[in-house]
């Protein structure tokens, strides 16, 4: 017997066991029924989706430093007082302000054909009356410096079908640069997307100091195809492309907030959300007022419940997340002096939800772990290793944990930053476990006797 405790003991120590301890079991057990009221309440109607579609349905597409986004933010904050929310406001937030103007891009050899196309943000116009040049395709940045010396004077075409996003979006924000660096006096993207029906998808572009700058644009997958095609068959293609984007001065926009002060520790945060702002096509229900909704929706369902939890629960909206991200960086600077517990953010879609992906200590994800499986029967408790977001990146950096909303992600990149990024594409019960998932969660670590460790 003492040969066998010894084993159990050993193997505990080295993590070999992975049972959570008894006081974070408890955890679990002590909050099983208040979670499956918060599960029931946000479940049993769609009022969530409603409250998307009202928002994105009055206010459309929300780009940064535009009057859509400001009205978006006054509507929320006045239907969040409706909601008895407390210390509703916006925090003022200077954002960029790119338009995007009338653009166009056209095939005029070997045959006239219009061509779909979105400018990307943050591109400089093209001169007055457009660009006209030979069109070079190439499947790489590689294949670019192999062949640099074919570019110049051309219109660079990177012809590169998605894997991931974070490897095919390089060539979003990076294309100009590689291309201007090899002569080129424009250059095009096949949109970032595994999937696509004649749809372009914008999204950030940056250019680096020192190298001149040339306009950038998206083109649809099958357009990248046919002309990568008749590139290959020796056909001299060219192209027309006009676009009369700007970059106007810094605007004022706001982060917008409300929140359930806590009962016992208000200075201590568990702050949630996702990104009010969106690109300057589709409604952005998907990306990324569903992550806002459904955040805001989890909160007052606490406060419809009469649920006031020891820590305070701050809902957010962060602004401009799409143009660089200065809304979370000034909401990190203007709380720094608060204790944030945890922050949470959802924007990845508010599709079927399956857990979350935390950032934090050993011990907190311990904790958070057994959070979850109060989310077991709606099928949204999985923890894994990693998580966060690009609103919350800055407070993460701070020390505070972090953890991101994780969903079925099959069709989200299908829709991304595109015009087909409206309501339709959501289902009102995924909208809702979206939100009921983030309810208990952030209840749960609000309200628990101990805090969760960093």
């Amino acid at each position: 017997m003492k040969r066998t405790a010894h084993l159990l003991s050993s193997l505990v120590f080295t993590g070999l066991l992975m049972s959570p301890p008894v006081e974070t079991q408890e955890i679990a057990n002590a909050y099983r029924q208040t979670a499956d009221r918060l599960i029931d309440a946000l479940t049993e109607n769609h009022d969530a989706y409603e409250r998307l579609t009202e928002l994105v349905d009055l206010f459309g597409h929300r780009v940064s430093g535009s009057v859509a986004l400001e009205q978006a933010i006054d509507w929320i904050m006045d239907e969040m007082q409706v909601d008895g929310l407390e210390n509703v406001h916006g925090e003022t937030v200077m954002v960029p302000h790119w338009v995007r103007g009338e653009e166009s891009l056209q095939m005029v050899l070997p045959r006239p054909r219009n061509l779909r196309m979105l400018g990307l943000g943050g591109s400089i116009a093209t001169p007055p009356g457009g660009v006209r040049a030979e069109l070079m395709v190439v499947s790489s940045f590689a294949e670019l410096e192999r062949r640099a010396e074919e570019a110049r004077g051309r219109i660079v075409l990177f012809d590169v079908p998605f894997t991931n996003y974070g490897q095919t979006v390089a060539y979003r924000t990076g294309g100009a640069t590689a291309a201007a660096r090899a002569g080129a006096v424009a250059s095009l993207i096949r949109s970032v997307t595994p999937y696509s029906q004649q749809t372009p998808h914008t999204g950030q572009m940056s250019y680096e100091e020192g190298t001149p700058r040339i306009a950038h644009a998206a083109i649809t997958v099958e357009d990248a195809e046919l002309l990568h095609r008749m590139v290959d068959r020796g056909e001299r293609v060219e192209l027309l492309l006009e676009m009369n984007a700007q970059m106007l001065p810094d605007a004022p926009s706001r982060n917008v907030m409300g929140e359930i002060v806590g009962s016992e520790y208000p200075d201590e945060v568990v702050v949630l959300g996702g990104h009010i702002d969106s690109w300057d096509v589709g409604q952005g229900a998907m990306d990324d007022a569903g992550g806002v909704v459904a955040a805001w929706e989890a909160v007052r369902m606490m406060k419809d419940l009469g649920l006031r939890p020891r820590r305070t629960v701050r809902v957010v909206g962060w602004t401009s997340e799409e143009n660089g991200g200065p809304g979370g960086r000034a909401y990190a600077e203007a709380h720094a002096d608060e204790y944030h517990v945890l922050a949470m953010e959802s924007d990845a879609g508010v599709f079927e939800p399956q857990g979350f992906g935390f950032t934090g200590s050993e011990e907190a994800f311990g904790m958070i772990t057994e959070i979850g499986t109060l989310l077991t029967r709606i099928h949204s408790g999985v923890i894994s290793r990693g998580g966060g977001g690009a609103d919350i990146t800055a407070l993460m950096e701070t020390g505070v944990p972090g953890m991101g909303l994780q969903v079925d992600g099959t069709r989200y990149f299908w829709y991304h930053h595109s015009d087909a990024d409206t309501i339709d594409k959501l289902d009102p019960d995924e909208v809702a476990r979206c939100a009921a998932t983030m309810a208990v969660m952030a209840y749960v670590v609000a309200d628990m006797p101990v805090r969760l460790p960093r």
